[in-house]
């Protein structure tokens, strides 16, 4: 994986075999900072990114500016990585170790941006819960976006707040914003 813009653009970055994780694909990465380029000023968002993996979206949020960034993850080895990463790219990241859905039912905080990647093997209800927890908490500012990575398999159109749903290769991304 790669940072595709900001101060480390073109950096690569090597995460371990072990991990069990699927990182966003570069070329969905960088259509959907594309997106976000022309909805917000990247380098003022408050950003909480889940199920955050190697921390791949969050080191690309961080290399355009954002200073308000907390990755959450339940795998230790994940954590671990996202921590020496960040320290090496001095990036400040809030790393996170928890259950996603623990999290959000505890979070008291308002993200601009929520960018969820869960496993692909999600049952649909579950990543539905993504999108109820965080509207039924209020977790997002006015203008904020959920953003939910997915499986082309998977149709999230009937969800709370739905509003679009872009496809690259066999990822999906679907917004949902604050009504």
């Amino acid at each position: 994986m790669r940072i595709i813009s900001g101060t480390n653009k073109g950096r690569r970055i090597s995460a371990p075999k072990k991990l069990p994780v699927r990182p966003t694909q570069d070329m969905s990465k960088e259509a959907l900072f594309n997106i976000l380029n022309n909805h917000f000023h990247i380098s003022n968002l408050k950003v909480l990114d889940l199920f955050s993996g190697t921390g791949n979206i969050a080191y690309e949020f961080a290399s355009r500016g954002t200073e308000n960034i907390t990755a959450v993850d339940s795998n230790f080895e994940c954590v671990k990585f996202i921590k020496k990463t960040a320290l090496e790219l001095d990036f400040d990241i809030t790393v996170i170790k928890s259950d996603v859905f623990k999290y959000l039912e505890k979070a008291s905080v308002k993200a601009d941006i929520i960018f969820a990647d869960p496993p692909y093997n999600f049952e649909e209800k579950s990543f539905k819960k993504i999108a109820e927890i965080t509207f039924e908490k209020d977790l997002l500012n006015p203008q904020g976006q959920l953003i939910i990575e997915h499986s082309k398999h998977t149709d999230l159109s009937k969800t709370i707040n739905f509003q679009e749903a872009r496809k690259y290769g066999n990822s999906v991304f679907s917004f949902f914003y604050v009504t």
